[in-house]
Formats: structure tokens, sequence, C-alpha cells
């Protein structure tokens, strides 16, 4: 789930201060609302500048719109964000139905989420990947909510826009840009040039309709031409004059943790995240120790990398084992799935398999035709030579592969999005998604699943020799995945608060989660545009907080179905919010870790 390209617009730090602090002129005037004309209000305005996203979350009235991030747009909407947060803030909420109050604390968040982006982060002025992202047409090309011809002739409106994109990227992008902004943002515009060049325009040629396809054609050669373009200007404009100025400061980080209802500061979280690592580095090394007291722990994980599918039987071996969890899922009463529909594992469309290694594409909660569900798993690719396959294939060794099919599907990614679909939440409480939440739940089940006995259900003293080695390989490769979280939470926090280098962020990875060179570099990489990503670990802890506190308060009624059931029924907010709606003791509301 990549939330850091979650926002459509992003606002600069450059002299626009005034403009966008100011009260907006006419809010005095404005005549009285009730909270329901308020939230339809926001929702609508919402929609409007962010077509592209509506479209994916199933509101098809947005098919083929398209808002082009002009610096006037950008000003535009964050004046709209000042006008909603200055009347929310005035509200007497008392005065309002339980509901209401919910969604009221929602739109706090959603508005201080979206103001973050566009105030503090400000990818449309610092990060030149924004552009690219824009243009992203495949939600068009993996859902299929009506004729193939009319889907190309939407993309083919949007792609229409890439001129004025791109000339929005070279008017509002600052001189001197972040280096690690700049290069990843070479790649992802190269690559959205290739999907376009060859996997959008091959499936667009299977149409017979000669008049679409001369169309598209036509907009995507010329959006091809200007993207290549973009990335020339990138790499001999903007790369050479780039620095390593990505860091937001302890305030701007702050202020993305209290957006998500953290009141700590960026130490004290960093504090907790050194103290947890630790503590799972001893779980690693436990774990390894059950499988082979004799070898290093990395030695033994290593080896268990070595048990994997065969390059023709990743797809087949993950469907198999993808209901081998859900059955485990359900027999062991860890939550109810309310859809006996199963997600279908499908090979990764080529575009993404340079950055993906698997994923869940879920159908929107308004979705009410393309209601298929896609757990996507990146295969090697026929032209590598034996030694990069062998490789790749150990990623997808078969204890890693279920822990992560846990955190993607079953009860993850896809379980939390049936539960949203299926829950009577609000239209705000279905549409604004925390990235703690989101992220926090599907990692939080992995751990919670393992402790709930998988694969056999029963306790250790009851499991076979064989069943205790097959355990304890679950647990090193899940051991491995709460350590990866780990470091980026440590990695976020001290590259944006206290000065760490990326090349500093890459030795972490490799010192504390045991990462070669390369995939290290690129997690600290994108540490530098993606701070959230310390939202896996914290999310995850603030479930865990959560999951104590209810159960004092349950006593004999707790059980993990009825809890999970209820987290899952609120939507995904900011687990703070979280507490008031389940726990009775207001005291307890702001302890969140």
């Amino acid at each position: 789930m990549k939330h850091w390209l979650r926002f459509l617009f992003v606002l600069p730090a450059i002299a626009l201060v005034g403009c966008l602090h100011e009260r907006p002129r006419g809010i005095e005037s404005l005549p009285p609302l009730t909270f329901n004309e308020f939230r339809l209000d926001f929702l609508s305005k919402w929609k409007q500048t962010h077509p592209v996203e509506g479209v994916g979350l199933g509101f098809h009235e947005y098919d083929g719109k398209f808002r082009v991030p002009t610096a006037t747009n950008l000003v535009e909407w964050d004046q709209q964000l000042i006008h909603f947060a200055d009347i929310l803030a005035k509200w007497n909420t008392e005065q309002l139905s339980r509901e209401e109050r919910y969604d009221a604390q929602l739109l706090h968040h959603w508005i201080a989420t979206e103001r973050w982006t566009l105030e503090t982060e400000r990818d449309a002025y610092r990060n030149p990947m924004f552009y690219a992202n824009a243009l992203d047409v495949s939600v068009y090309l993996k859902r299929d909510w009506k004729p193939w011809a009319d889907r190309v002739r939407d993309m083919t409106t949007i792609l229409v826009n890439t001129p004025d994109v791109l000339a929005a990227a070279y008017k509002n992008l600052e001189p001197v840009l972040p280096r690690p902004f700049v290069q990843t943002a070479i790649d992802v515009t190269e690559g959205t040039a290739s999907f376009l060049q060859s996997d959008v325009t091959r499936e667009v040629d299977r149409l017979t309709d000669e008049t679409v396809k001369e169309s598209f054609h036509r907009a995507a050669s010329n959006a091809v031409v200007e993207l290549k373009s973009y990335a020339a200007w990138l790499r001999t404009d903007r790369l050479p004059k780039a620095t390593n100025g990505f860091a937001l400061g302890v305030q701007g980080f702050s202020a993305r943790l209290r957006a998500e209802g953290i009141d700590l500061s960026p130490q004290e979280i960093l504090d907790i995240g050194l103290s947890e690592l630790h503590h799972e580095q001893r779980n690693f090394a436990a774990a390894a120790r059950e499988i082979d007291p004799t070898k290093p722990p990395i030695d033994v994980f290593k080896t268990i990398q070595s048990e994997h599918p065969t390059a023709q039987g990743l797809i087949p071996d993950t469907s198999r084992d993808l209901e081998m969890v859900r059955k485990f899922v359900v027999d062991q009463h860890l939550v109810s799935i309310p859809s006996e529909v199963r997600a279908t594992v499908r090979e990764t469309l080529p575009p993404f398999r340079a950055t993906s290694f698997a994923s869940m594409d879920t159908p929107g909660p308004f979705e009410t035709k393309a209601t298929e569900a896609y757990y996507y798993v990146t295969p090697v690719e026929p032209e590598w030579p034996p030694a990069q396959k062998e490789e790749w294939l150990t990623a997808f060794n078969y204890f890693t592969t279920d822990v992560v099919t846990i955190h993607e599907a079953y009860p993850g990614h896809y379980v939390q999005f049936l539960a949203l679909n299926a829950s009577k939440a609000s239209e705000i409480a279905k549409i604004y998604n925390s990235y703690a939440f989101v992220e926090g739940w599907a990692h939080y089940t992995e751990q919670m699943v393992l402790d709930a006995g998988f694969p056999y259900g029963v306790s250790a003293g009851q499991l076979t020799p064989e069943q205790h080695l097959r355990t304890a390989k679950y647990r090193l490769a899940q051991s491995d995945e709460a350590l990866l979280r780990l470091c980026r939470l440590c990695v976020a926090v001290q590259m944006h608060t206290q000065g760490m280098t990326v090349e500093q962020g890459t030795r972490f990875f490799v010192d504390n989660c045991y990462y070669e060179a390369k995939p290290a570099a690129s997690e600290a990489n994108r540490g530098t545009f993606d701070p959230g990503y310390c939202f896996y670990t914290l999310g995850k802890l603030q479930i865990l907080k959560l999951r104590r506190d209810w159960g004092a308060q349950e006593r004999d009624s707790y059980s993990l179905q009825r809890f999970h059931d209820a987290v899952l029924s609120h939507g995904a907010p900011p687990i703070r919010l979280l507490r008031e709606q389940l726990l009775k003791d207001p005291t307890l509301w702001p302890q969140i870790l």
C-alpha cells in the first residue's frame, strides 16, 4: 500500500505564507450549516480535487476526470482545507450525535494530514516523482468496471494532460532538490514511459475500434515523448544541483505524528523503536537457535530461504498456501471474514515488478461492478540468468511467503477491506484511512497469527519435533519482517530529525535487520520521501496496547475474534480515536503506547 503516493496535490515552501495561512475571505458571512451539510461539502470538494483517487474508490462519475497540479490549483485546495478546518474548530461537537462526533474527529485528522502534505512535505515543489505518479492510469488497466474501449477513452483523456502536468513540474519544482528524490523520480518517470509504450499500448491494441486506438496512440506517444524529455531534464538540470536536504526536521516530523493522533516526540518514538529493535533481535536469535544452534542466526535464516517454490510453481504454490492460511484464520476464530469471495493470486503487472514483491489490490468500498480482488506476486523474468532467478525465489521461501500472505490477505489488508466494505461506517470513515491503522493492522496480524499457533493451531507442548522445527522457521521469518519495520521506524526518525544520511541509514539496515547492501540502500532511500513508513511498527504497537487494555476491560467476555471484529468495524481511523470507541475509561484514551 503506497501511502506516500496517496494525495494528489501538495504545496511548496515558497513565498505563499500569507496566502496559505490567512483566514480565507468571506467565512464570517457564511450561512449556518448542519454538520451533515458540512461533511457533504467537504466530500464533494475532496472528490473534485482528487478525481483519480475517487475512481479507485468506486466513484465512477469521475472516470476520465483530471486536475492538473498547477500552483493555482495547489493553493486553491489548501485554502479550502483552511476554510474547512476553521469551521470545524468552531463547531460545538457536544451538540452532535455520537456518529457525527466520530466523523468530526476523522475530518480533523484527514484535514491535518492533507495540510501537512501540502504545507510541510511539499512534494509538488520538492519531489519530481509526484508529476509522473500523477499520470498513473493503471487503475483503468487493472479493474474491469466497464467496457475496455470506454476505459481506453478515459486513459486517453487523462494522457492528453501530460504536457500541462509537466509544464507545471518545470514551473513548480524548486531549483535545488533533494538528491534521492531526483534519482528516484528519474526511474519512476522512465518506468511510466515504458509502461505506456509497451504494456498499456499492447493491451489497447486488442481493441477492434480503430478510432479509439488511434486517439490513444496519439496521446500515449506524445506522453512518452514528454516523459522521456522530463527525465532527461531531471538528469541534466536538477540532478547536478541536487543536495541531501530532504529532512523534515523535528517540527515537521512531529506534525505528521500528531496528524495520526500520536503526541510523543520523535526522540520518544526513537527510544521505543530502539528498545523494540533490540528485543526483536533477541527473538530472531532465539528462533534461529531452535533451528540450528551451531550457526549464526543470519546464516540460519539464509538456510531456510533455500526452501522455496520453483519459478513455475510460484503462483500455484502461493494460491494453495493462501487457502491454507485462510482456513487457519477461520478455524481458529481469529476474526470474522464477511465474504466467501477469495482473493485471486496473479502475477504482478509488468510495470510494477521492479518495485513490488507482493501486493494486494482490493476494490474500493464504493465499487459495485469490478469487485474482484487480486493478490499480486512478482515472478522471475524469463530473461534473467539462473543465479538471479534463484536469488529472487529465495525471497519467496515458503515461510516468508506465508507471513506476507498473512499481511496482505488473511487476515491483513484483504480482510480489513472486506470488513470496511461490509461495515455500517460512514462515507467519511470508508474513504479516510490512517497510515498507522492500515499498515499497523496488517503488520500486527503477522505476529498475532503465529501467536495463535500457526500453522498447527496447538500449543508448543503438543507439537512433534518436525512440527516444532517448522514453527521455529515461521517465527524466524516473521521476526525478520518485524526487524525490517523496526529499522524503518528508527531510520525515519534519525534521517528526518537527527541528521542521519542515506549512507548511514543503509548501514543501519545492514547491521540491524541483516539486509544486503542493495535492498538496504533501497529501504533507506524510501525513507527520505516516505517518512510515514515508521507507522508500520507504530500502528502494530498501538493495536497491541489497545488489545491489552480492551482485554482487561472485557475480562471473561474477551476473545480475539470479538476484539478484531470491534477493531475492524470503525473504518481505518487513527488508533487514538479507536481507543475512544472501544474503551469505556476516558483516562486510558491518551495512553496509546
